[in-house]
């Protein structure tokens, strides 16, 4: 029988596969997340480093045929650059983002491979797009910003290391190249120098030329801040507001200066370009600023000085009135007309032999202003035209009230140019009063400015920016090809001469070293056909003494358009300067007429300067790019002046490698794409060179 044993309890705890599993569970568990959790951070800073470090710095955003646009993440800037990244044409820092964080930026508009366009949240965007070429050697993108929020201002400014800049507007101390300026930022609009010296003066074009064969043409609808930064940038802001204005630009490269001007430049009127009436190149013109307060002063003083004229030999020219001298002769039924064939001269109470007038032409000023005192204004308001003014309507618009302002001392009233009837009514006006005076010429002083902006008062669409000079640019050419005026945007086409700025009686920029500067900034922009302040300055308001000032200027003027005195020779020096100043005068109508009349075709053919910078020749050479103090009459005559204070010798460059360069003084050739060092030049001559072949 088998013997039953009874089983005691076993002394080892039962161990149970179920809680084995769990605590080996919460175990790995943790071991996955500390790695889950290391993993993540590993990527973090891998990502971050690939973000900062490792990152490129650099990437193509856009592409055309020979060159593209780079994005610089670092440095937030755009850079226009061959293909082969073994030239750079322009780097653009994008001011506006210097605060926000920009990362390898990725094209949305990817579908189109001739766009490109990004988003920065609630900051801007931007659209880039490759504009069909203008020729085989040129490529061109457009650049437009718009902002996302009222509070965001766009700015753009383009570096001036490695590359000069010319054109925008004209300063009081004009520079060759841009780079030797510094300017604030301020509205890019024309401004009267003599008020605002540190503004922008007569001629401003929304245009630039890089050294490096580029151009950047400005939008002309939209309202910017201009600034230049000595050697370091210029910059175009965009204006705050509810309007989130834009910044809209084009840029074009081109295979070196010369050709990016001759591609881009050359064009930038858009309209048919016409001569004006090129007689007045032949004319001294003698400005007449003797005070008077009263037609028979005037009178008086005409008469003395045209005999003074005669008697010193000086033939055929053009006496220029101001403004007040226009208005006293205007006002009076009496009026003294020294202006060859006018009928009736004999019946004038201040008779005078013919023999006096029959060289004499007369140029008359008038001005969009009229004084609160003159018969013009006084007038208009007897007929009911108090609207023919910028004026301000009444709440329940059944009159309005002619806004005010300052002009030559005088509270005046500005020309309402929006108003067909109100140009109409004051176009017959100076028609009339340059019928009555016998005027050859009409001289159209602008009004540089903007009124409303001077006032602090926001400019209605019509008036906004530089609108009413350019209307009255073209009222002016209405008027007839023989017209003057003193201010130009968008207006190099029409046939006008342009007044230039006034200038100091002194040797700096603002003086005497600036007057060719200008001459190349006015000539680039369009403006071949400009009168130069008067020799010696004008700004003084004095005559000059200075006779080796008055010598220098007098042989820098001499190869230009038109030569302008207001300091008579007879005034400022001894006998022997008043020959030379004869002598001056026949090698002007002789020798510089005709070379401005031959390129004048070429300009109106193809738009190329009259007067043109020495690269024009040497595009390549980078000595040309800073050279302020020579400069070419077409192609053909190199004039080197001297321009500082007791100089009687110069270095000169001449331009064009393989060419010939002939000294008309010497007869001696030399080769071009040379320097000539330390030429001698006494106070009597000028340096000037032909090109032979």
């Amino acid at each position: 029988m088998p013997h039953n044993r009874p089983r005691n309890p076993t002394l080892v705890p039962e161990v149970t596969w179920d809680s084995g599993r769990k605590e080996m569970n919460e175990t790995w568990k943790g071991a996955i997340a500390c790695l889950g959790v290391s993993v993540f951070f590993v990527m973090t800073i891998g990502i971050i480093y690939w973000q900062v470090v490792d990152q490129p710095n650099k990437n193509w955003i856009l592409k055309g045929n020979a060159s593209g646009l780079i994005w610089e993440r670092k440095a937030h800037s755009l850079i226009l650059q061959t293909l082969s990244e073994d030239k750079t044409f322009l780097e653009i820092h994008m001011g506006s983002l210097s605060d926000v964080d920009v990362p390898l930026m990725k094209n949305l508009c990817w579908i189109n491979k001739t766009e490109f366009c990004y988003t920065w949240e609630a900051t801007a965007h931007l659209n880039i797009s490759l504009e069909s070429s203008l020729s085989s050697n040129t490529e061109c993108y457009s650049i437009g910003w718009t902002p996302l929020h009222c509070q965001v201002k766009i700015k753009d400014c383009f570096s001036m290391v490695n590359i000069s800049w010319y054109g925008g507007a004209s300063v009081s101390s004009q520079h060759w190249p841009l780079n030797n300026v510094s300017i604030k930022s301020q509205p890019f609009i024309i401004s009267n120098l003599a008020k605002t010296p540190a503004a922008y003066g007569s001629v401003l074009e929304r245009y630039f030329l890089g050294s490096t064969g580029v151009t950047v043409m400005i939008a002309s609808d939209i309202p910017i801040f201009f600034s230049v930064e000595r050697n370091k940038h210029f910059c175009l802001e965009s204006t705050l507001g509810v309007n989130m204005a834009a910044l809209q630009y084009t840029v074009c490269v081109s295979q070196n200066i010369t050709s990016a001007h001759q591609e881009v430049g050359s064009q930038l009127s858009g309209h048919q370009r016409k001569l004006p009436d090129t007689d007045i190149l032949r004319l001294p013109v003698w400005s007449y600023y003797r005070a008077a307060d009263s037609a028979v002063k005037v009178e008086r003083g005409l008469r003395y000085f045209f005999n003074r004229l005669q008697r010193h030999h000086f033939g055929e020219g053009l006496i220029a009135l101001s403004e007040l001298s226009t208005v006293l002769l205007g006002n009076t039924e009496h009026t003294f007309l020294p202006v060859l064939r006018r009928k009736g001269l004999r019946s004038l109470r201040l008779a005078m032999d013919s023999s006096l007038t029959k060289h004499l032409k007369l140029s008359i000023t008038v001005s969009p202003f009229a004084s609160i005192n003159s018969q013009l204004f006084q007038m208009s308001l007897q007929e009911g035209k108090e609207d023919f003014w910028l004026s301000r309507h009444s709440e329940s618009g059944d009159y309005s009230v002619p806004l005010l302002t300052r002009w030559k001392g005088q509270i005046s009233a500005q020309l309402n140019v929006t108003s067909q009837a109100a140009v109409l009514w004051y176009m017959g006006q100076v028609s009339l009063l340059r019928q009555r005076l016998g005027a050859e010429y009409l001289v159209f002083e602008s009004g540089e400015g903007n009124w409303f902006m001077e006032q602090a008062i926001p400019p209605p669409t019509e008036h906004g920016g530089d609108k009413y000079i350019h209307i009255l640019a073209s009222m002016a050419a209405a008027l007839g090809n023989s017209s003057i005026i003193s201010a130009g945007t968008r207006s190099s086409h029409l046939p006008l001469f342009l007044q230039m700025n006034p200038r100091q009686s002194d040797w700096s920029y603002a003086g005497l070293k600036g007057i060719i500067p200008s001459v190349l900034h006015y000539s680039l922009l369009g403006y071949n056909f400009f009168i130069p302040d008067a020799i010696g300055g004008s700004l003084a308001n004095e005559f000059l003494i200075n006779e080796e000032l008055y010598i220098r200027w007098l042989q820098i003027v001499t190869f230009l358009p038109v030569m302008s005195f207001r300091t008579p020779p007879w005034v400022c020096c001894d006998d022997w300067v008043l020959n030379l100043t004869r002598h001056y005068v026949q090698t002007h109508q002789s020798f510089v007429v005709p070379l401005v009349e031959k390129y004048s075709k070429e300009w109106l053919s193809v738009g190329y300067p009259i007067f043109r910078p020495v690269w024009w020749l040497s595009p390549t050479e980078s000595v040309t790019f800073t050279i302020d103090d020579e400069f070419l009459i077409g192609d053909e005559v190199l004039v080197a002046p001297i321009t500082k204070q007791g100089q009687r010798q110069r270095d000169i460059y001449l331009p064009g490698e393989g060419q010939k360069w002939k000294d008309i003084n010497t007869a001696q050739v030399f080769d071009g794409g040379t320097f000539i060092r330390n030429y001698s030049v006494s106070l009597m001559d000028v340096p000037v060179f032909i090109k032979t072949f």
